[in-house]
């Protein structure tokens, strides 16, 4: 954990374009690689844009879909793995255990989880988490806080980002 009051960055974002930027921005992060970063934000925030151009930007080609049925989308890249959680649909802390989630979770790879209060009980610290408000119909303020010292690099890493 962060020791003192969690770190954090406010950036707004004036539509789709900035959001690509930062997600650019974002991937050449190198603590990324092995980040678990929770998106919080109402339905239409934009979590899933976000992890689109994210992915988009880490080099995740085809189509990328949101996991709200599936709970999980795994991407492999040749040096990274990531997977894509949607934990909206997420009603029993065993569905945890049994979908086998806490190996995922030990192992390196970059995890996104929108919804994560959903399964709050059960997940790690996030390095970063994510808060998404929508302003009016393209703008957004997204409010980054640390929750861990690789968090602190990736905060640091975003801003330039979308600010």
């Amino acid at each position: 954990m962060v020791e003192s009051a969690a770190p954090s960055i406010v950036l707004e974002w004036a539509d789709e374009s900035d959001t690509v930027a930062f997600a650019q921005q974002w991937a050449r992060a190198p603590s990324l690689a092995n980040a678990f970063i929770a998106l919080h934000g109402d339905l239409g925030a934009g979590k899933t844009t976000l992890v689109r151009h994210l992915l988009q930007a880490l080099g995740v080609t085809g189509r990328i879909k949101s996991p709200t049925y599936a709970v999980v989308e795994p991407y492999e890249l040749p040096e990274l793995n990531i997977w894509h959680f949607d934990f909206y649909r997420f009603n029993d802390p065993r569905e945890w255990e049994e979908a086998g989630f806490r190996d995922i979770f030990a192992s390196p790879g970059l995890k996104l989880a929108e919804w994560p209060d959903k399964a709050a009980s059960m997940l790690p610290v996030a390095d970063v988490t994510l808060h998404l408000h929508t302003l009016d119909d393209s703008r957004r303020e997204v409010r980054l806080t640390a929750g861990t010292p690789a968090g602190l690099l990736l905060i640091q890493a975003a801003q330039g980002a979308g600010a």
